[in-house]
């Protein structure tokens, strides 16, 4: 059975400074002892959780992609976070993953966080991005995603749709409860490894982000967790102990029929 090895970034981000931004990012995945096959940052990576598409948006064709493909080649890894694009007059909190070959795949948020107007700014997606690597599929998703579980939830079929939920987030400290209780929920319910990624100190609004960056296995017990502070953290996965979990407890067999209706 394979097994994936993960490393996520759970850092400060300097507000909407992309420069000092990537450069930090880019020492912190370069001080990754031994191999990795993932690196997941948090949301707007590059930004901070900004409502100023107009100011801070760029095209696939700009500086952060342009940055991910040097630094995923470099390192000979996949590179995983969310950026700000702009796209045909429409500006997107645009999840990206990519390979170390330059070639990419993109989740665009599906739930925009109405609260503070996100969804004034940006556009929501409309489709869900599962990438594979090494054996395992992967479900990317965004932040305030993680409130709805139909978005996430594995639909019935011969064979589990991924084993890996990644979420990337700018999440703060006064809803971290709901951060941690429900990253646990979407393990439990889909019997798949979790990896919640979020940024830690305060943003440009002076709201304070604590991190509680974590790894949880398919029974919903956490394996990693990290809060307040920035951390650089490595886990390999197993796919063994999933497949068995699976095997022995079929519980996704017994779930309702479902279609999501946009």
């Amino acid at each position: 059975m394979s097994a994936l090895t993960v490393t996520i970034v759970q850092t400060h981000l300097h507000w909407e400074d992309k420069t000092t931004n990537l450069q930090l990012l880019e020492k912190k995945i370069n001080s990754v002892k031994g191999t990795t096959q993932l690196v997941v940052l948090p949301e707007m990576f590059s930004t901070a959780f900004s409502m100023r598409p107009a100011a801070m948006a760029e095209p696939m064709s700009g500086t952060t992609i342009g940055w991910m493909k040097r630094v995923a080649a470099t390192n000979k890894l996949i590179l995983t976070g969310s950026v700000i694009i702009e796209e045909e007059g429409n500006y997107f909190n645009r999840l990206v993953w990519m390979l170390p070959s330059g070639q990419y795949g993109v989740y665009d948020k599906r739930h925009l966080f109405a609260f503070a107007g996100e969804d004034a700014h940006y556009t929501a997606g409309t489709k869900r991005l599962i990438a594979s690597v090494n054996g395992w599929k992967i479900n990317l998703q965004v932040c305030y995603d993680l409130r709805f579980p139909v978005w996430a939830r594995q639909t019935p079929a011969d064979e589990p749709e991924y084993d890996l939920l990644v979420y990337v987030a700018n999440w703060p400290e006064r809803r971290n409860h709901a951060w941690k209780t429900l990253l646990q929920a979407r393990a439990i319910e889909n019997q798949c490894y979790v990896v919640g990624v979020n940024r830690v100190g305060k943003d440009g609004n002076a709201i304070y982000h604590s991190g509680d960056s974590c790894i949880i296995d398919p029974m919903g017990e956490i394996v990693f967790q990290q809060a307040h502070e920035e951390v650089v953290h490595t886990l390999t996965l197993q796919k063994e102990s999933l497949t068995t979990l699976r095997s022995k407890l079929p519980f996704l067999k017994d779930a309702d029929d479902f279609l999501i209706q946009l």
